[in-house]
C-alpha cells in the first residue's frame, strides 16, 4: 500500500488563537510577544505584519520600528496549550498515527484511513474543516508519499492551504524549489552548496552521492535522499507512546444505546488494532462522554491483567457505557476510549482460556487482511451501524 502521509499546520498559531479570544485583532497586523520597549522577541506575527519584514525571532523593538501600527501582545501559552491539545485530538480521531512536531503542527500517517473519504484530498478538506469549526483556527495541509515532501507541500500553500504532491511527482515538485525549501538545509549548508554551482534541489539531486558525503558526512546523504524525495521515516510519537486514544464526535446529539454502543465498538476496534501495532497491551480502559450541555465526564477500569485483545477492551468499554447510561439519561455530543498503563510484555494469565484465544486468533486474521485489502476492508459487525 502507498502511503498516505498528512503535515498539516496551523497558520499564525498564536495570533489566530488570541483572535478567537478578541475578533477586534482580525484583519489587522498583530505581534504576539510582549511589550516592545522591552527586551523580548516576535513569537508569533500575523501576515498583515509579514509585509513589513517581521519574523518569529525578531527582536520585538526592530519589529517595532518597521511596523509601529501593529498591535503588540504578551503570549499566553495557557490558551495556546488548550488549543494545541485540542488540535491533536481532532488529528487522533482520523489516524492514531500522529507525531506532534511542535505546538502547532502535527505529522498524521492516513495510509488506508482516507479510503471512506474517498481520497486524500477530501480527507484533508474534512481535517480542515473540523479544526475550524471547533478550534476557529485555519490549517494547512501537504499531502506526500513521505514526511519531508508533505512539509515542504505545506509550507509553499500556507496560509489556508492544501496542495498534494502525487505519487510519482516527487522529483517535479521538487527540483524546481531553492534550496531554501528543503528541511536540514540552513544558511550556512545553502552557502556551501551555493559556492558549488547549487540553486535548486533538482541540481543538489542530480549531484553525486559520494560528492555530498566527502563535503558534508552522513548530513549530505540525508539532505541528497531528501532533495531525491526519499524519506522512509515512520510517523511515530516521540519518546514512545504513553496511551493510545480515539473519540468521536456526533453531527447531533444522541441517546441511542444501539447507535452509541456501536460507535463505542467501532473506537474499541481502532485503538485495539493501534494497540497491537505498536506491541504493547493495555492494562487500563477510560470511557469518554460528553453530553449535550458539555459537560464531560470519564469512567475507567482497570484490567487485572494487561490485553490487546478487541474483545476484551470492548467488553470492558461497554460495561462502563451501560453503567453510565443508566445512571444519567442524557444525549451525548462526544464519545471517547483511551488505552493506559501500556506494557510491552504480556502475562500469559489467559493461556488456557480457550475464549481468548480464539479472540485474539480473530484480531490477527482482520489485521492481515486489512493490511492487503486496505483499512475499511472489513468491518465487524456493530460497526456497520455507525
Amino acid at each position: 500500500m502507498t502511503r498516505c502521509i498528512f503535515h498539516i499546520d496551523l497558520d499564525a498559531f498564536f495570533v489566530s488563537v488570541e483572535r478567537t479570544l478578541n475578533p477586534n485583532l482580525m484583519k489587522k497586523p498583530v505581534i504576539v510577544g510582549g511589550d516592545p520597549s522591552r527586551h523580548g522577541v516576535v513569537a508569533s506575527a500575523s501576515y498583515e505584519a509579514r509585509p513589513f519584514g517581521i519574523h518569529a525571532g525578531m527582536p520585538l523593538s526592530k519589529a517595532h520600528h518597521l511596523c509601529p501600527q501593529a498591535i503588540f501582545i504578551q503570549a499566553d501559552f495557557s490558551h495556546y496549550r488548550e488549543s494545541s491539545q485540542r488540535f491533536m485530538e481532532i488529528l487522533a480521531d482520523f489516524s492514531p498515527h500522529i507525531e506532534p512536531l511542535s505546538i502547532d503542527e502535527a505529522y498524521l500517517d492516513v495510509s488506508g484511513y482516507e479510503e471512506p473519504f474517498g481520497s486524500s484530498q477530501k480527507l484533508a478538506l474534512v481535517v480542515k474543516k473540523r479544526i475550524y469549526e471547533e478550534l476557529k483556527l485555519t490549517a494547512s495541509i501537504g499531502i506526500a508519499t513521505c514526511k519531508v515532501i508533505a512539509k515542504i507541500a505545506s509550507d509553499l500553500c500556507k496560509p489556508n492551504g492544501l496542495l498534494e504532491v502525487a505519487p510519482g511527482e516527487e522529483h517535479l515538485f521538487l527540483n524546481p524549489l531553492p534550496l531554501a525549501k528543503l528541511p536540514g538545509v540552513g544558511k550556512k549548508t545553502e552557502q556551501v552548496l551555493q559556492e558549488m554551482g547549487i540553486a535548486t534541489i533538482g541540481q543538489l539531486a542530480t549531484l553525486p552521492l559520494d560528492t555530498m558525503k566527502k563535503r558534508f558526512g552522513k548530513f549530505g546523504t540525508v539532505i541528497h535522499s531528501y532533495a531525491n524525495g526519499i524519506d522512509d521515516r515512520e510517523v511515530e510519537a516521540p519518546g514512545g507512546t504513553k496511551s493510545i486514544s480515539k473519540q468521536t464526535t456526533f453531527a447531533k446529539d444522541n441517546s441511542d444505546r444501539h447507535y452509541l454502543e456501536a460507535s463505542l465498538h467501532y473506537l474499541c476496534d481502532h485503538v485495539s488494532t493501534e494497540l497491537r501495532y505498536l506491541d504493547q497491551h493495555a492494562k487500563c480502559v477510560v470511557l469518554k462522554l460528553r453530553y449535550t450541555d458539555f459537560k464531560t465526564i470519564t469512567r475507567q477500569v482497570t484490567l487485572k491483567e494487561a490485553t490487546d485483545v478487541s474483545h476484551v477492551i470492548f467488553d470492558t468499554a461497554l460495561q462502563l457505557l451501560r453503567k453510565t447510561l443508566t445512571q444519567k439519561e442524557k444525549a451525548i455530543r462526544l464519545i471517547g476510549i483511551k488505552l493506559s498503563s501500556l506494557s510491552g510484555k504480556e502475562k500469559q494469565l489467559y493461556m488456557f482460556d480457550t475464549r481468548i484465544e480464539k479472540w485474539r486468533h480473530l484480531d490477527k486474521a482482520i489485521a492481515q487482511i486489512r493490511r492487503k485489502y486496505g483499512a475499511s476492508s472489513l468491518r465487524k459487525g456493530k460497526d456497520i451501524f455507525i
